[in-house]
């Protein structure tokens, strides 16, 4: 077990039900990933971490709507609601969360200009947050991925950790999606194409 870590992503107030950007059945999971802090090792939790006024913010875009899509310098970018603004109650982690047993807290979105849903990676797939170099050095290679949400933070992080060479499960009943458009079907493949190993205890 010593070369496993358990990775929690975004359990944060913003994302659960009342925040700002809720994912429907956010705090569901919490008690189940408390659960699995216990039995882990090595427990790393990521933070969206946003300053005010942040670029993916669909009120920094004059008469754009949050959940629309535009292009950035970088690629597409959702716009979103303000949320997980940098020391705001939004950003805090899930009151119930478990979170004290964590190594390491990567925080995200830091960058005004670019928004970043992957522990490993900003939206531009090319601007390295570090978690890649600190994984290999403490000897891990193998993360179980949980928290919200499913079709962008931990599924972009899942297919990050597996073109870094990291065998990865994401546990999807430790999950919850946002379900864009579709988004949370077309990442569930996503993930499996990429060698994702899927589990999800409560249909087993």
């Amino acid at each position: 077990m010593a070369d496993e870590a358990l990775v929690v992503i975004d359990l944060q107030n913003d994302f659960c039900p009342g925040g700002a950007l809720a994912v429907a059945g956010g705090d569901e999971i919490v008690p189940l990933v408390n659960d699995m802090i216990r039995h882990a090792d090595h427990v790393v939790l990521t933070q969206d971490w946003h300053p005010a006024g942040h670029s993916s913010f669909a009120s920094s875009h004059p008469g754009a709507q949050p959940f629309t899509v535009i292009e950035m310098p970088y690629g597409q970018q959702t716009l979103w609601p303000d949320h997980c603004i940098q020391g705001s109650l939004g950003s805090d982690f899930h009151s119930g969360l478990a979170w004290t047993k964590a190594e390491l807290v990567i925080r995200k979105g830091f960058r005004p200009a670019i928004d970043s849903y992957s522990a490993f990676f900003e939206n531009d797939h090319a601007t390295p947050t570090g978690f890649a170099g600190y994984l290999r050095e403490r000897g891990i290679d193998t993360l179980t991925l949980v928290g919200l949400a499913t079709d962008f933070c931990v599924g972009f992080s899942a297919l990050d950790a597996v073109s870094h060479g990291f065998k990865t499960t994401v546990r999807l009943d430790a999950c919850r999606g946002i379900d864009l458009n579709g988004s949370l079907d077309a990442m569930l493949q996503r993930m499996r194409d990429a060698g994702v190993t899927l589990e999800d205890q409560l249909s087993d």
